[in-house]
């Protein structure tokens, strides 16, 4: 199907949804779910989650995106750390953490007279590993992109089109990909990792992860950035290294999206 097509089909399935609670991140793939649903739904809420694995600026931003869009919106606080089975860091991590997510938007969905939760998963998200998914499937939240058939970049063209200002706004996942499986999650490893990040941002560097190798940070920016951060390389060290980081290190491969799950496909020899 072309992008027409697929943005009529996600029309139609919104169409038979009638009313729904938006899981929103306030990235790409949820505010134009969002922006759509407030189009054809009769009634709609944005909900963001806010816990210690979101930057708060992430979740204020949702809610002004929200408000420009002129849909209610409610920010719901969670704490995945206080679950073990997340805490730990296993492969199945989003897992848990979806989870707990989903059954909190499912009883706000209860509560308000909403026939179904919505999240933005698009087609590609089906080729990639989410075990989050899981989580989606086992408790019925639908995911009208994904349903469609549309592609992150066709989401990015038709938000584009539509004029949100989110059409080319990096990806943003939760902080807890930053570290490797089986390394614990802990509050205060969190929020290293967020001042890191924030700082790579005001050299202006846009794509950012700090990967947390115990007490070494691996840098990843996109590969335009690389010159940039080594020319930095003397405030770079000193920021970290203040912030409990013992080494710094400039991945060379750049930027990619999930490279820890690397590791599920190279087991150690």
């Amino acid at each position: 199907m072309s992008p027409a097509e697929k943005h009529q089909q996600l029309q139609k399935i919104l169409g038979e949804v009638r009313s729904a609670v938006v899981a929103f991140s306030g990235g790409v793939d949820s505010t134009y779910l969002l922006y759509e649903a407030a189009q054809v739904l009769e009634k709609v809420l944005a909900v963001t989650v806010s816990s210690p694995l979101v930057p708060p600026a992430e979740v204020e931003e949702a809610g002004r995106t929200a408000a420009r869009l002129g849909v209610p919106w409610e920010k719901v606080a969670l704490d995945p750390l206080a679950n073990p089975d997340f805490r730990r860091n296993p492969p199945d991590r989003c897992y848990h953490c979806k989870k707990l997510v989903y059954g909190r938007l499912l009883e706000r969905a209860r509560a308000g007279g909403f026939a179904v939760v919505l999240d933005g998963e698009n087609a590609d998200d089906a080729h990639v590993y989410r075990p989050g998914s899981r989580a989606r499937l086992e408790l019925g939240v639908r995911s009208p992109l994904q349903e469609a058939g549309l592609t992150k970049a066709e989401i990015r063209e038709l938000a584009r089109a539509a004029g949100l200002e989110a059409w080319d706004k990096p990806s943003s996942p939760c902080l807890a990909t930053r570290f490797p499986y089986g390394e614990e999650i802990r509050p205060e490893l969190l929020a290293r990792v967020l001042e890191a990040e924030e700082f790579l941002r005001s050299l202006g560097c846009r794509e950012v992860r700090v990967r947390c190798h115990g007490r070494l940070a691996r840098l990843e920016v996109a590969p335009a950035d690389l010159g940039r951060v080594f020319e930095a390389r003397g405030a770079v060290v000193s920021f970290l290294k203040e912030r409990g980081f013992l080494y710094v290190a400039l991945d060379l491969e750049g930027y990619r999206s999930g490279s820890l799950d690397a590791e599920l496909a190279s087991p150690g020899v």
